[in-house]
């Protein structure tokens, strides 16, 4: 995936919003902190991963999904944009939307499906 698909995928989520994170575009969603890629090395950061999902994503994809030091004590997991699959990243990203939109976003996106 490229970062212009990366992006694409990220914007049709209601109500995100872009803006700098870490000198890098980043994404929120009602002011928090919805995802980024990673400058160091092209990965995205994807939130609400527990560390038991976390462990098999590493486990079984070793060649997209991995995490630093800076992260280890965070639900997240971060997720190589050459080989990470779009379906798999709208479905991540799907579970941090619900977390982080209002009530009202989340009951209207839900009417319109």
């Amino acid at each position: 995936m490229t970062r212009e698909e990366f992006h694409a995928i990220v914007m049709a989520f209601p109500g995100v919003e872009e803006g700098p994170s870490y000198g890098q575009p980043g994404y929120r969603i009602n002011g928090k902190f919805f995802t980024r890629v990673r400058k160091d090395d092209a990965s995205a950061v994807i939130m609400e991963v527990s560390f038991d999902e976390r462990d098999l994503l590493l486990e079984v994809e070793p060649e997209t999904f991995h995490f630093t030091a800076h992260y280890k004590d965070y639900p997240c997991v971060l997720a190589r944009l050459e080989t990470l699959d779009p379906d798999q990243l709208k479905g991540f990203l799907e579970r941090r939307w619900r977390k982080s939109a209002t009530k009202a976003m989340v009951r209207a996106r839900d009417a319109a499906d």
